[in-house]
């Protein structure tokens, strides 16, 4: 009885070891979602490297590492960068990465958006960001995420990106968001064999900068991290390729 008891109270220990020794990459972390994400991982005993396109402006990352300390990374990146991913795939090389998090995102004003007046150069900046800097992330860390436990690559996409959701408005934040979903389906059919996960979250709408134009009651980026790490802790390489609503349901392609 007493071997008993002594077994059980070691267990929470031994799941708080396990929580702790996870790492955790996010792009995009010095404010809202990225940074909500940032929080809640630290929160939970994670190890996070935290990137921003300007850490030495990261006021709020670096009130975190006052708190966290060496649990905390401040990065350099911005992902329309190639010499900063280069940089922080050398100084990572070593480094098993449980979870590479793809958060960086743009979005346009509506009016540079809208039929008759799109903005081209800008849209290809949002393609540059939300499309190609997470595909180059994945093909950048992918080997650190197959040396660790967890493995898995997610990147936060929207259901903007559901063509069978298609709008006539936003056309170039709809446009980046559908093809990423595509890369990162694609993408799940390549690691799957090294035991890797891969999946797309939605936050919902959501109160952040890129959301700014968008009228009526929006969720915190807390509540939208909370969710969508819930639904990152579920993902196995079964469900590898899923495009995750915020409350777990699949959204449609």
């Amino acid at each position: 009885m007493m071997k008993r008891l002594a077994f059980l109270l070691v267990l929470p220990l031994m799941f708080a070891t396990q929580v702790s020794a996870e790492t955790v990459l996010i792009t995009g972390s010095n404010k809202g979602i990225g940074l909500a994400f940032t929080k809640a991982y630290l929160a939970r005993g994670a190890t996070v490297i935290a990137t921003a396109r300007k850490p030495k402006k990261a006021d709020d990352l670096k009130a975190l590492q006052d708190q966290y300390g060496d649990k905390l990374k401040i990065e350099q990146l911005d992902v329309t960068n190639d010499k900063h991913i280069e940089k922080l795939v050398e100084k990572y090389k070593d480094t098993p990465i449980d979870l590479l998090l793809n958060n960086a995102g743009i979005s346009g004003l509506m009016k540079q958006e809208a039929f008759g007046q799109i903005d081209y150069d800008y849209v290809q900046y949002e393609f540059e960001v939300n499309t190609f800097g997470p595909i180059k992330m994945a093909e950048a860390f992918v080997s650190n995420v197959a040396a660790s436990e967890q493995k898995k690559i997610v990147a936060v996409s929207s259901s903007m990106g559901s063509i069978e959701r298609a709008q006539g408005f936003m056309y170039g934040y709809r446009m980046s968001k559908a093809a990423l979903n595509m890369a990162y389906k694609g993408l799940s059919t390549n690691v799957k064999g090294k035991g890797i996960a891969v999946g797309l979250v939605n936050p919902g709408p959501t109160r952040t900068d890129l959301m700014k134009e968008v009228p009526g009651d929006l969720r915190s980026p807390d509540d939208a991290a909370a969710d969508m790490i819930r639904n990152i802790d579920a993902l196995t390489v079964e469900t590898t390729g899923s495009f995750l609503q915020y409350d777990g349901t699949i959204l449609p392609w």
